[in-house]
Parts: C-alpha cells; sequence; structure tokens
C-alpha cells in the first residue's frame, strides 16, 4: 500500500481549526434549488471524509500525498486568482501533464473562482500553444515547469508549478498569497456562481483536419456528467483509481470531479509507464483506470503483466476497442467498461452494458458484444442514428432501421452535451443541425437498441461504390494472433477508386520471424482477413512498421497515415 508518512504539507496547506465548509448563502434563490456546480463534490466529500487519503503522488521525484481536509486548500487558489486579477468568466490556461496540484486543483479552484479552465495538451507544439492561448483569452496560465517551452514569450500571466507540494514552489507560494489573501474568511469568503449554464471548461479538440475548435462546457454539464461516469463506472468511496488518462484530455473525462463525488482515493501517474502501472495495479489496490484501446494494448503486452487476483476496472473510450483487447483484459482480471464519446460530449456519454446471458457465450462472442459503443448514461439523453441529410441546410432527422446494417451518424442531445463551440457560431449551428448535436460518426443501431460505431465518416473507405468500414477491418486483422497493433485507411486505386492499405506492428514475439519476409506475413494477413470480410473491404496493402503516428491520448492519428499514403 501506499507510505504517506515521509509527506508534510505547506503550513498555507492546514485548514485553521474553526474551518468551516458552508459556502455563502446565494439571495433571491428559492428554496427548492441551488445551481449544479461540480466544485461543490469537495466540500461534501471533506466534511464526510476528512482524514481519509484523497490524492497521492508516489512516483513523483519528491512524493506528496493529500488528505481530503488538506486538499481543501483549493481555496486559496481561488483566492489568489482574485487577487491576481480574474473576474467571472475569465479563462485560466492549465499547460501540464498529471500532476499533483496544476489540474487536481484547477478543476476545483479555478471554477471556484468563478473562472473557467482552459487545459492545453502538453504535446502540442509552441504554435499550437499560442494559438488556444490567443484564441481562448486566457489572462492567466498555470504550467508545469517542464513545459514552459511550450509558452510565448510576455503573452499571458504565468504560474509556474515544480510538482513539489513543498515550500519554495513558485505555485505554493502562490496559493500562500490567495491564503493571506483570503483574511480566514473561507468558502464563505467567495461569491457562489448563480448561473449554473455558465461555462466551467474550453476544452480544444485536435484540430487534425484544421485549426482546433474550443468546447465549451457548463457547471451543469460538468457535474451530470460526472455523476454519470461515477455510476457508470461504479467508482464508490472503497474505490482507488489510478491517473493513466491525461486530464487535460475532455477535462479528464470529468473523473476529477466524478472520483471526488464518490469519495474516491486517487493516484497521479505524471506518465505513462506500464511497469508503473503494473505496480500500482498489484500493491496499491487500483480498483479503477481510463485508456485508450492503444493504452490497453500497451498494458496487456507489458512483461510484467500477470493474472490479478482482485477486479480492476478498465473504462475505455477514444475508439473502438477490438475483441482481440477486450478477451485479453478479461483474461488478465481486467473488467472492460466500454464507454463512447466525444469532447463535446464532455467525454462520454453511452456505456456497453453487459448481460446475464453473456456469462454463457465463448470470450470471442462476448468480447465481440462488448466492443459495441451501447446506450445513453444515466445522465444524457436518448442516442440515435440517422440517416446522414443529403442537403447541408436540411433539418429533419430520420431514424436508420435496427437492424445492425443501415449506416447513419450518430446524434445526441441533452444535459451531457457542449455549450457551444467558443466563439463559432457558424461551426456550432453546424453541429446542432436538427436540434441534436452532430457527432461526425457513423454507427449501425442494433435490433436490441445498441449502438455500433463503424467509423468516423472521413475514415469510409469507398470501394467500388461499397462502403468499408475501416474499424470493422481493423477488427478482424486484429484477430491474427501475430498482430499486435493495426490501422486502416484508404489508399487511391485505378480501378475501384480506394481499396484499404494495412498499418501492422507486429507482437514482438512474432517480429523477428517476419523480419526478412513481410510479404509472406502481407499474404498471410491478407488470407486471414478474407475468411470474414467481403473482398472490397480485404486489405490491397499491407505494411509492417515499428510504430503508429498517435495523439498524446493514444488515438492513432489516421490523418498522418493518409498524409503518407497519398505520397505513394
Amino acid at each position: 500500500m501506499l507510505d504517506t508518512s515521509p509527506f508534510q504539507p505547506t503550513l498555507e496547506s492546514i485548514p485553521p481549526p474553526n474551518v468551516s465548509y458552508q459556502l455563502k448563502q446565494l439571495k433571491n434563490v428559492p428554496v427548492n434549488y441551488h445551481p449544479l456546480n461540480p466544485f461543490t463534490f469537495i466540500l461534501r466529500t471533506t466534511l464526510i471524509y476528512p482524514d481519509k487519503l484523497a490524492l497521492a503522488h508516489p512516483d513523483a521525484k519528491e512524493p506528496a500525498f493529500y488528505t481530503y481536509s488538506i486538499w481543501n486548500r483549493i481555496q486559496n487558489l481561488a483566492y489568489a486568482l482574485i487577487q491576481a486579477g480574474i473576474r467571472p468568466g475569465d479563462r485560466v490556461a492549465v499547460l501540464s501533464p498529471n500532476t499533483l496540484v496544476a489540474f487536481t486543483h484547477a478543476y476545483f479552484g479555478v471554477i471556484a473562482a468563478r473562472a473557467i479552465v482552459t487545459p492545453i495538451n502538453t504535446r502540442l507544439t509552441s504554435q499550437e500553444v499560442t494559438y488556444i492561448l490567443d484564441h481562448s483569452g486566457a489572462k492567466l496560465i498555470l504550467v508545469d515547469h517542464e513545459c514552459l517551452h511550450l509558452l510565448p514569450t510576455n503573452r499571458v500571466t504565468t504560474i509556474v508549478c515544480c510538482d513539489t507540494g513543498r515550500a519554495g514552489d513558485p505555485y505554493e507560494e502562490f496559493l500562500s498569497l490567495g491564503r493571506k489573501f483570503s483574511r480566514e474568511r473561507g468558502w464563505a469568503g467567495l461569491d457562489v456562481e448563480p448561473d449554473e449554464e455558465t461555462g466551467a471548461v474550453l476544452c480544444y479538440t485536435s484540430g487534425t483536419t484544421g485549426r482546433p475548435k474550443g468546447v465549451l462546457t457548463t457547471l451543469r454539464g460538468s457535474y451530470l456528467a460526472a455523476l454519470g461516469n461515477a455510476v457508470e463506472g461504479q467508482v464508490t468511496r472503497e474505490s482507488t483509481y489510478l491517473w493513466v488518462l491525461p486530464m487535460f484530455h475532455a477535462a479528464g473525462w470529468t473523473f476529477p470531479w466524478a472520483n471526488v463525488f464518490a469519495c474516491a482515493t486517487q493516484i497521479i501517474l505524471r506518465s505513462v509507464n506500464y511497469h508503473t502501472i503494473w505496480k500500482h495495479f498489484l500493491h496499491s489496490g487500483v480498483t479503477h483506470y481510463c485508456g485508450a484501446p492503444t493504452v490497453q494494448i500497451g498494458i496487456v503486452n507489458c512483461s510484467a503483466a500477470q493474472p490479478l487476483t482482485r477486479p480492476i476496472s478498465a473504462i475505455i473510450a477514444g475508439s473502438a476497442p477490438t475483441a482481440q483487447v477486450i478477451g485479453q483484459l478479461e483474461q488478465l482480471g481486467i473488467k472492460p467498461v466500454h464507454v463512447y464519446g466525444l469532447t463535446e460530449t464532455y467525454g462520454p456519454f453511452t456505456r456497453c452494458y453487459d448481460h446475464s446471458f453473456w456469462s454463457k457465450l465463448t470470450l470471442t462472442e462476448r468480447a465481440r458484444l462488448m466492443a459495441r459503443q451501447g446506450q445513453s448514461f444515466a445522465t444524457a439523453q436518448e442516442v440515435r442514428v440517422v440517416y446522414p441529410p443529403k442537403h447541408a441546410d436540411d433539418q429533419a432527422l430520420v431514424d436508420v432501421p435496427k437492424d445492425g446494417k443501415t449506416l447513419g451518424e450518430v446524434v445526441t442531445r441533452g444535459n451531457i452535451v457542449m455549450k457551444e463551440y467558443f466563439k463559432d457560431p457558424e461551426a456550432t449551428r453546424k453541429a446542432f443541425r436538427g436540434g441534436y448535436f452532430n457527432s461526425g460518426d457513423l454507427a449501425v443501431m442494433h435490433p436490441d437498441g445498441v449502438i455500433a460505431i463503424m467509423d468516423r465518416n472521413k475514415d469510409i473507405i469507398i470501394s467500388g461504390g461499397e462502403n468499408a468500414s475501416s474499424l470493422a477491418i481493423e477488427q478482424e486483422l486484429a484477430s491474427h494472433p501475430h498482430v499486435l497493433e493495426v490501422s486502416v485507411v484508404a489508399r487511391p486505386h485505378p480501378k475501384w477508386g480506394e481499396r484499404p492499405m494495412a498499418f501492422i506492428i507486429l507482437r514482438p514475439q512474432f517480429a523477428s520471424q517476419w523480419a526478412e519476409n513481410h510479404s509472406g506475413f502481407e499474404t498471410e494477413l491478407k488470407n486471414h482477413a478474407r475468411e470474414s470480410l467481403p473482398g472490397f473491404a480485404c486489405p490491397e496493402w499491407v505494411q509492417v512498421v515499428n510504430e503508429l503516428p498517435k495523439t498524446s491520448t493514444g488515438k492513432i492519428l489516421k490523418s498522418s497515415l493518409r498524409t503518407a499514403v497519398a505520397k505513394l
């Protein structure tokens, strides 16, 4: 288990003897109403479990640990921001990997100051970071010391975090200023945001097809999405959540709030290291983690992997996991919880719900069912699959039949859909066509009401007039025992218009077998594909590679593969 004894929090982190977690009372508000705001989760949890371990950062150069009562020092961040000139609605950017303080504090303290958190991907270029800072109009940025080189000079007020939690860290000094400015007024000295539809987080999309768009989400939506994730992930006060997912990605799928609502313990990983992950799986009581399918592939194929003596839930999203990966996770004692969503839906908003009769199925049959994207979350509204519009301005949405075959676009609306694309009314109007959020993901609806994503609109391969799903092809190719990871894109073909091209990473134990005979492996994989795929969906070309281009969250960058294919 985790040894927290060596760490001593700063004096300013210690709550006063008469600490109160009561907020200032809003005036002119009905007795039967209060505005939903996710930062209030930490006040409730601290009242119940003040001495429970909330945050652990055991693998840092200087390990640090916070109980819930100590973590309530985030009020110091709120006061420090207000003293620094941050006003309601201002954007506060955060550029940092997963650390003990930067994001875990910002998702509560910034919102408590009635400002909007703007998380920035640490794997972006300096030019991309500058664009986001300029577009968001951020007035202050919390930046990890290892990310300073990405910032433009003299553009934004900057608070550096050295990820120590100890005196002398510039971030700790900033919090000390906030504590002094508060004059021990505590939470009751901070104004409460009366409008739950106010912006909470401004996340930027990857921008793989152009400039990134700012996705503005609300306090109400964040609150309800967090409840949904806690319920659907079955996170409780007995849970220990391991931060494998970057917290900058879609606000960490709202798990920074979901875990606190559930009174769980969180272990921070600054970067993804599969041996470190397995160390915590085996020795730190981990019960939950989130990660994209590519991360799951790294976990199940790590040399430290072994069957677990107690179950761990893996919340999987980001792209469709293959049945192969789902089966491997189950064999290790890791329960897949397959969810689906986008940045525009606060992360997950559907889940593939398992059923009791699945226990009678083979592992392969069960994994294929689990690979579907499922049905709507408890706090989401109905997910639909509709025919794509014949004309750009068509508003009527017509559902595809529940036959598991007819392709349509995934749409949804309701509590956990973004408020808007920031400063982009035209993109917002287009996304909300027909009174629903139009995802751009193509899917089928099965007779049992379960959706299954077939592809992104731009990833469908049109070969000889037939539509081939790159995801369906990848699912079949991944079932070959020598394939570790696969991605399929369209490549121009003189006769058929397009044909699939597969990029393959071989499993390490088989790589040497095919090292001098890639053409032989290509033949074998094509024969394997023909057993289950129609001719137009079988890969015309197979290329063995050492790695695939990916985003920081583990998504394969098909745009990069398409660029490479265009040069062939």
